[in-house]
Parts: C-alpha cells; structure tokens; sequence
C-alpha cells in the first residue's frame, strides 16, 4: 500500500475515441500497439488511451503515490498498467485537439524519470462512437515512481476494449 501525495479531477476533451498522457518534450515509453490490451498504446513517445466514445468529455482522476497503490475494486471495466518515462518531468494528461479546462495534476510529480501508471477504465460500452452530452465514461489514473517493466493486463472485461484488441 501506498501514501497518495495528490489527487486532480476533471473532464478530458475526447476526440476520435482518444486522448493523450505525453511529456511534452521527449518519449514516453517503448511502443505497445492498442490491440495489447485494448485501453492504452504507446507509439512514438506518446501514450494514448482509448475512449469508446468518439467525441466529447470524458471525467477522469488522477491519484499521485509513493509506491504502489490497492488497484481498485472491481466497479472498473478494463484496468492497464504501462511504464512511461518522463523527459522533463511533464507527464501530463492531454486532450488531442484541445486543452484541458483545469489542468490535472503532473503525473510525473517527483521531475524526471520513470513511472508506473495504472489507467482504470468504465463506461466506453455505454455510447460507443457517439458524442453525448453527458459524461458517460470515468478514468482513473494511479500513477509512482518504478523501474520499468513490461505491460500488465489487470482486468479485460468491456465489449469496446474487446473490438479494439481484435482491431
């Protein structure tokens, strides 16, 4: 278990089923192709998490921990874990087209370096390909500091995550 050492919530502007957790300034981590795990891929430095709906906002948290924290209950649909390696120590999460309203906190909170971050998803069966007005998908983001390792599938259980995996 884990001390959190900070915590962010706020809506994500999605578009085309995506956004994006990138430092601005270098790569992110060592590519992982979306049909993986079906929630999260890394090409050319940049992590990009897939949403089942196509346009619109999505509400997601940000926990920042000292080590590794309880992955959550089973009220989420598809939980991932990736290591992403912060240039600059601006890991952020990001929309595709547009800027946040409120920034999240950094997800690279201790400056450079690697880290371990744990994408729970909910909801992308709900409005697949839509562009509701309502929020109809949560993320929540776990995120320490750790060597790197290779990709972990937690829990595989929506019909979007599926069609992404087959592709």
């Amino acid at each position: 278990m884990s001390d959190q050492a900070e915590y962010g919530r706020g809506l994500v502007p999605v578009q085309y089923h995506q956004f994006q957790i990138k430092d601005e300034d270098g790569p992110a981590g060592r590519d992982l192709p979306r049909t993986h795990n079906g929630l999260i891929e890394v090409q050319d430095g940049i992590a990009t998490v897939h949403t089942g709906i196509h346009t619109g906002d999505v509400d997601v948290t940000v926990t920042l921990h000292t080590g590794a924290p309880d992955p959550g209950g089973t009220e989420w649909d598809d939980i991932v874990e990736v290591s992403l390696h912060s240039v600059f120590g601006e890991l952020m999460v990001r929309g595709l087209m547009d800027d946040l309203d409120e920034e999240l906190p950094v997800l690279s909170f201790e400056g450079p370096g690697v880290y371990q971050l744990r994408i729970h998803a909910r909801g992308r069966d709900t409005a697949i390909d839509l562009a509701p007005d309502e929020v109809t998908e949560w993320y929540l983001i776990q995120t320490w500091p750790a060597p790197p390792h290779d990709a972990i599938v937690l829990r595989q259980t929506d019909s979007y995550g599926a069609s992404v995996r087959t592709g």
